[in-house]
């Protein structure tokens, strides 16, 4: 099918070895109620079947602007970057080969967009999700603030910007392995561009075995350093001296707590607590569901007259007092 106009939307997914993932990427793209979309494909130099995945589902979706590009691995960022440049929407919307959209994310993103031309990003919050049926959980995040982008990361990659902020910015920085998304939001800041924050979960983040934005945790002071180097103008003398010497230096000793400015230290602080209130609702809700499938096994094994094996006996006992 032939589309004679550029879309309004262009949603670009790079993919590095997730082609398990890719289908139901792919679907929470298709299931959006907002249809004016091309969807862009970026295969990273997959050693596993991504890009025969994509080609199928692309063969299944005639009708619909999905396209499929190809390159040696080289990183998400510079993945985003092939992507969007091939693109030709007004809007970019990063989505990653492992996480979903909810079905009006693209509705309620581009309203945003298209009723305030002052608002160039619109983020939304968050549903973490993993790979066993756990409940999604919600994770609310605050109204935009520049000072407070500054300080920790409040906008997902995951957020529909005009396409002139990625050309202002000159798109992520392909030298950043983790922290890149979180760089490419000050990248805007610094150019003046605002954002608005939606107040729904429309982005679902695929919380792996390895936690959500673990690595980024673990190198959190050695990504703010090249943040700082990154944008100077944004941070103080003594934050950019010391930035420089975790960069080119003895990165080991300048990261201790006692090395590292204040504003860092506090910034990195605030940045933990978020992170470990994250990870401590997930085990929360993970252990409760687990609890709560003990329960229905134990009741359905009791009305069946039969002894379940798995539950311990205290939740045997408590199965019938958990119904209504």
């Amino acid at each position: 099918m032939s589309h004679s106009s550029n879309p309004a939307v262009s949603v670009v997914i790079p993919s590095h070895d997730y082609g398990r993932y890719l289908p139901q990427a792919l679907e929470s793209v298709l299931a959006q109620t907002f249809g004016d979309w091309e969807l862009v494909i970026v295969d990273d130099g997959s050693t596993d079947d991504s890009a025969d995945v994509a080609r199928s589902l692309i063969a299944r979706h005639p009708d619909r602007r999905i396209r499929l590009l190809e390159q040696a691995n080289a990183g998400v960022s510079a993945a985003r970057n092939t992507g969007i440049a091939a693109s030709t929407g007004r809007y970019i919307l990063p989505l990653d080969a492992d996480d979903v959209i909810a079905p009006t994310m693209l509705e309620k993103t581009t309203a945003v967009l298209d009723s305030d031309p002052a608002i160039t990003i619109a983020s939304t919050d968050v549903f973490a999700f993993t790979d066993d049926d756990l409940p999604p959980q919600v994770l609310p995040l605050p109204a935009y603030s520049r000072e407070l982008l500054l300080q920790r990361l409040i906008m997902f990659y995951c957020s529909l910007y005009r396409r002139e902020a990625w050309e202002a910015v000159g798109g992520y920085n392909e030298d950043m392995r983790a922290g890149e998304d979180w760089d490419f939001w000050i990248g805007c800041a610094e150019k003046g561009f605002d954002a608005y924050h939606i107040h729904e979960p429309l982005f679902g983040a695929r919380n792996k075995d390895t936690g959500l934005h673990l690595e980024a945790a673990e190198n959190d002071l050695a990504i703010r350093a090249r943040i700082v180097a990154n944008h100077p103008a944004l941070f103080k003398p003594v934050s950019r001296d010391w930035a420089h010497v975790v960069l080119h230096q003895d990165a080991d000793v300048c990261q201790r707590d006692e090395r590292v400015p204040d504003d860092i230290l506090t910034r990195a602080a605030e940045m933990d607590q978020f992170l470990q209130a994250v990870m401590a609702l997930q085990r929360t809700a993970r252990v409760q569901y687990h609890h709560i499938q003990r329960l229905e096994k134990a009741l359905k094994a009791r009305t069946a007259g039969t002894s379940p094996a798995g539950p311990p006996a205290q939740d045997r006992e408590l199965a019938p007092a958990s119904m209504p």
